[in-house]
């Protein structure tokens, strides 16, 4: 069975809470069960993770080499700023769609320049939770999964 590996960076352990204005109502939670509602739907087993830590982040996508045959990463504040996630995503060698659930191109100036989008095979950003959903369609059409 295809598994793709969901990460979930900083401050998103908050949905549902933090400035709703701009994420939603929708917590981590729910998506996490969406995600993985959906992705049994399709044939794909679906783990969610979430850290604050920029060190458990790295771990996790490194040990996810040769566990799973895709990473959809939200690294929330991480995007603008990590060089280390960028060549972690790198030296797996795994597909990796980056997710956001606002438009960051909408946003303040820092948030439109992103560490991981060149080391990504696409961007998701601006439809809220159904991101996450998206995210895993787009995947699985690069892993050439039928729906």
């Amino acid at each position: 069975m295809t598994s793709i590996l969901i990460l979930n960076g900083p401050n998103l352990n908050m949905l549902g809470t933090r400035q709703p204005e701009i994420y939603g109502h929708t917590t981590l939670e729910d998506i996490s069960r969406r995600c993985r509602d959906h992705g049994a739907a399709r044939g794909i087993s679906v783990t969610v993770e979430q850290s604050n830590s920029e060190g458990t982040l790295l771990d996790l996508i490194q040990s996810a080499r040769g566990v799973h045959d895709g990473i959809v990463l939200n690294a929330g504040a991480y995007t603008h700023t990590s060089i280390a996630l960028r060549d972690a995503i790198s030296a797996v060698a795994l597909p990796v769609i980056e997710l956001h659930l606002s438009n960051i191109h909408a946003r303040d100036a820092f948030r439109h320049h992103s560490y991981i989008a060149p080391v990504a095979l696409g961007v998701i950003c601006g439809f809220g939770a159904a991101g996450y959903t998206l995210a895993l369609d787009a995947l699985a059409g690069q892993l050439e999964i039928e729906p």
